[in-house]
């Protein structure tokens, strides 16, 4: 699990470090402003389509499965995957259908304290982005047998190259159409991030392409029968970033794009570690021979998340204003702008490592088949966001809407184990007073050499942007040197993964 996961960091810090460079591009030609708000309403509900419908309860139903599967037999596992990607296409492209029709009551929903024009805009530009969903989704898909057949780089890198076309297109685009050809170059990603995995199948001699599906398949009536489940539930996972918009948008004009930018950065930790690192143990668990087995492979999970996760938090709250300087103040993006993203940044990353733990205890509920206590997890995280975000909003605007989903997550996440010990029996004993005081000795040590180096050598807003992109790495390098010593001799277990996963053949 952990070597899967490594390899996966490795090829999504391409695409991460990439998507900034993206957002970097996108703020500099439209900053925080209202066409920006409906691109982002625009994306995010074609995003919460796709999220749903592939990369959400496809993803959950089929890995397990298919991951089963292939321990019997890799050729009928290989037909199970492309008479599940007949069916993709066609539920993705009814899917397509209804979004485009019900753009306007979509945005409304989302979005309702737009004024007139911004909702028109809105609604074009959804109606544009909703195809992207059918691309996408047979990339999840592929992405899914590819990881269960033990490929975890190319799936993860792939969406590098999907960043890659939007930088290369957008400029172009944006400059002919305006915000509508941000659109147009999310579509042309869409299509790199999917065609880099299937010309990958090819190499692992697993090259998927939809055939008729046999319905009578014990195999794929499993993942049928377990899609609509996980569907049900993760529609309402997927209201969360509904709710932050929607609330958003009664506030002062741009607060949802500095929510959107700081998301963007959350994303990078997130995506980098915690998504690696489920996406990893997920085959893993689905193979789990028995309950201890499974249990400590959780456990593992856990743990190692939290390793990686926790400091990388710490380390951006201690220099948001900094990175977000670096990373997005030039064109159109103000002191305002710069100063609403760095305060919701470092809000959101108070809930990182919940969030970790959240999304890997999820894996641990689909391998385990338990769809309708994944159900209750999510409604429960859901309930808990909205519920936080009306308490937050008055006393701190857009900060408590970023704040607000980091609690929730981290109280789903207890939930999340709660049902995982009782339908194992066993003590799953993940975090101890012991691990939790190493913890904060470690992380008391990352805050004093950040303190010392911005002491010594202080942030220069005006500088070269050379200058300032060697002040962030160099504190990063300072914070994750001295995090790795000080771990490293308090002898934490992670390290000893970390040996062994790469010690062996």
């Amino acid at each position: 699990m952990v070597r899967h996961a490594v390899f996966m960091m490795a090829g999504t810090l391409m695409s991460r470090i990439l998507g900034l460079a993206r957002e970097i591009l996108v703020a500099a030609f439209f900053g925080a402003t209202k066409s920006m708000d409906a691109f982002n309403v625009a994306y995010t509900l074609s995003n919460l389509a796709r999220q749903l419908l592939a990369e959400g309860a496809l993803s959950a139903a089929f890995v397990p499965v298919f991951s089963q599967a292939l321990t019997k037999s890799r050729q009928k596992a290989i037909e199970l995957a492309r008479g599940t990607m007949t069916v993709l296409i066609f539920a993705s492209c009814i899917l397509v259908a209804i979004g485009i029709f019900a753009a306007p009551a979509l945005v409304k929903f989302m979005a309702p304290g737009f004024d007139s024009s911004s909702h028109d805009l809105a609604v074009g530009l959804t109606r544009y982005m909703f195809p992207f969903l059918i691309v996408i989704s047979l990339a999840a898909l592929t992405m899914g047998e590819l990881n269960s057949l033990g490929s975890f780089f190319i799936p993860s890198l792939s969406p590098a190259f999907s960043n890659l076309v939007f930088i290369i297109t957008a400029p172009f685009f944006a400059s002919e159409f305006g915000v509508y050809g941000l659109a147009l170059s999310v579509l042309c990603g869409g299509f790199a991030h999917f065609i880099t995995q299937w010309l990958w199948g090819f190499k692992m001699k697993a090259p998927l392409y939809p055939t008729r599906p046999n319905l009578n398949d014990p195999d794929l009536k499993r993942i049928m029968k377990l899609f609509l489940p996980y569907a049900a539930g993760l529609s309402l996972n997927q209201v969360n970033p509904v709710i932050s918009r929607m609330l958003g948008s009664f506030l002062q004009e741009g607060s949802i794009s500095v929510l959107n930018y700081s998301n963007r950065i959350l994303q990078l930790p997130l995506g980098l570690f915690v998504i690696a690192i489920s996406q990893a143990v997920l085959p893993q668990l689905s193979r789990a021979m028995t309950d201890d087995e499974f249990a400590d492979t959780l456990r593992q999970a856990v743990r190692f998340a939290l390793f990686v996760v926790v400091p990388a938090a710490l380390g951006v709250i201690l220099i948001s204003d900094e990175f977000v300087h670096l990373v997005f103040v030039r064109g159109e993006f103000n002191q305002w702008a710069w100063s609403a993203t760095s305060s919701t940044l470092a809000f959101s990353m108070l809930g990182l490592p919940g969030m970790a733990c959240s999304t890997v205890v999820m894996r641990a509920l689909y391998a385990l088949s338990m769809p309708r206590e994944a159900f209750k997890v999510t409604f429960f995280s859901v309930a808990s966001t909205a519920i936080i975000s009306l308490i937050l909003i008055y006393p701190m605007s857009y900060n408590g809407l970023a704040l607000a989903p980091g609690i929730a997550f981290t109280l789903s996440g207890m939930l999340g184990l709660y049902y995982v010990k009782k339908k194992l029996g066993i003590s799953l004993n993940i975090i101890s007073w012991n691990i939790t005081g190493n913890y904060l000795f470690a992380l008391m040590i990352i805050d004093i050499a950040v303190m010392i180096y911005k002491f010594v050598w202080p942030y220069n807003p005006d500088a070269r942007i050379m200058i300032r992109s060697l002040w962030v790495l160099g504190v990063i390098a300072l914070s994750a040197g001295a995090y790795a010593f000080t771990t490293w001799k308090m002898k934490f277990e992670e390290w000893n993964m970390l040996r062994q996963a790469f010690m062996r053949k």
